[in-house]
């Protein structure tokens, strides 16, 4: 028995003949129901705007206004009652016009009482799947993340005019930008401007699986189909239908399956794997790439026809070494306002190509955060990638004029092995001696990459 079944019903009894309502209310009450009674539909309308009910029980023929025309005002009023009609009078004409007015069910007279309760627990659990369905969707809400594209050079601008423009359409998008440049943030946004924003959004990167498990995923496979296929399995376009499908690393795609992909944007039609059953789905593209598609159809790894489909529209991403003026944003952005960052920190930051673009930066003032003392980023925090810049227009430094041959660096990394050498290798006494927290120390070993062979 399920929780509803157990749980008793906040229920309004709305009828005109004295006798028949009583003799209802008292029946339901010994079932341990809560009932209030309304003798006629304004009474139920001012009782409904004072009080939720779970079930109202509403006759159809009232003087005054009649249980239609309360059904009407309850939906108008938005009032979360279900409201099961009664009548001495059924006709399927007055059946249809009290279920499009949202009526969830029709007990003509006269009917046993239990049959009674039986509707109004049908009717009651119906609401609470409902009520469960709407919570869902607020929770889901409340946790999908926001999205927001940080940026505001040309490049940045464009794209978001091209999001606002291409996203309330149902036309395929390609995607195209080298890695970590926000592919999948693009096609997010895109989702979230378009009319089918409360809709399924399911991603595939096809990179990121074996070549025999792009098709099951894609379009889904029968029990047996395969070796390993232990049971029935819908693909991802079936659980996007309705929503949107965003399939990355596209260009990756196994050239023999790539006709049934066609098929599905084409006609919206499909097959799972081991089935010869066509099914149907409603389902918007959103491709990503970060090869050169048009180069890849030219040379026969890449359908023609297929790159033209979803190359509707292509909004083509930048990367970050091409739009240094984002760099700054992106860094106050991730930083957060609980951090600082030093000047030279962010002069080696701004300098460096990102050679992984949005998601490489992110990476590397993740780590920066979890090395840094005092909420300050210092250069020290940084790998050496970043801070070893081979950029042959960088500013001449101290460690460009030292002796020649000798960088800063190489000085710091020799002082601190030779500290290390005059205690031992004892860590502790390292760092009292060179002034530092321990924390910093293991920092420096890290960062000029020394190990214990060289000092124990």
């Amino acid at each position: 028995m399920t929780e509803s079944a157990d749980r008793h019903m906040n229920l309004l009894l709305v009828e005109d003949d004295d006798e028949f309502r009583e003799t209802c209310a008292l029946w339901m009450s010994r079932k341990g129901h809560t009932i209030t009674e309304a003798p006629n539909a304004h009474d139920a309308l001012h009782l409904c705007q004072q009080k939720h009910f779970d079930v109202a029980v509403v006759d159809l023929n009232m003087p005054g206004m009649n249980g239609l025309e309360l059904l009407d005002r309850l939906r108008e009023d938005n009032v979360e009652t279900e409201v099961l009609m009664l009548t001495g009078q059924a006709t399927v004409d007055t059946a249809v016009q009290a279920m499009k007015l949202g009526a969830c069910d029709y007990l003509s007279k006269p009917f046993p009482l239990p049959e009674l309760e039986k509707r109004c627990r049908l009717a009651f659990e119906r609401s609470q799947l409902q009520k469960e369905n709407r919570q869902l969707k607020a929770v889901i809400e409340r946790s999908r993340p926001k999205v927001r594209m940080i940026g505001d050079s040309p490049q940045m601008q464009q794209v978001h005019r091209l999001i606002e423009r291409a996203g309330p359409t149902d036309k395929a998008i390609l995607i195209q930008g080298e890695s970590g440049t926000g592919k999948e943030l693009v096609a997010r946004g895109l989702q979230a401007s378009s009319l089918r924003a409360d809709r399924p959004f399911v991603t595939i990167n096809c990179a990121a699986l074996p070549e025999q498990l792009v098709e099951s995923e894609l379009f889904g496979h029968e029990k047996g189909s395969f070796t390993g296929a232990t049971a029935t399995k819908p693909g991802l376009f079936e659980v996007a239908d309705g929503g949107t499908i965003f399939i990355d690393e596209v260009g990756e795609m196994p050239l023999g399956l790539q006709p049934k992909l066609l098929r599905v944007l084409e006609d919206g039609s499909l097959r799972r794997v081991g089935s010869h059953k066509e099914r149907r789905v409603n389902v918007r593209l959103i491709a990503a790439t970060n090869r050169n598609l048009a180069d890849l159809a030219a040379d026969g790894k890449f359908r023609e026809d297929l790159y033209y489909r979803i190359n509707v529209l292509t909004i083509e991403l930048t990367p970050l070494r091409e739009r240094r003026g984002d760099i700054e944003l992106l860094i106050n952005h991730f930083l957060g306002q609980n951090w600082t960052i030093s000047p030279d920190t962010r002069e080696a930051m701004q300098r460096y190509d990102w050679p992984g673009n949005v998601r490489q930066l992110i990476n590397v003032i993740e780590r920066a955060t979890i090395l840094a003392e005092d909420g300050c980023v210092q250069l020290e925090d940084l790998p050496r990638e970043v801070t070893g810049s081979s950029d042959s227009n960088e500013p001449a430094t101290v460690a460009s004029v030292l002796s020649g041959t000798e960088k800063l660096e190489d000085l710091e990394r020799a002082h601190v092995l030779q500290v290390l050498h005059s205690h031992d290798g004892n860590k502790a006494q390292t760092a009292r001696a060179l002034g530092i927290h321990r924390r910093k120390l293991y920092r420096l070993l890290e960062r000029f990459d020394i190990s214990p062979s060289e000092y124990a």
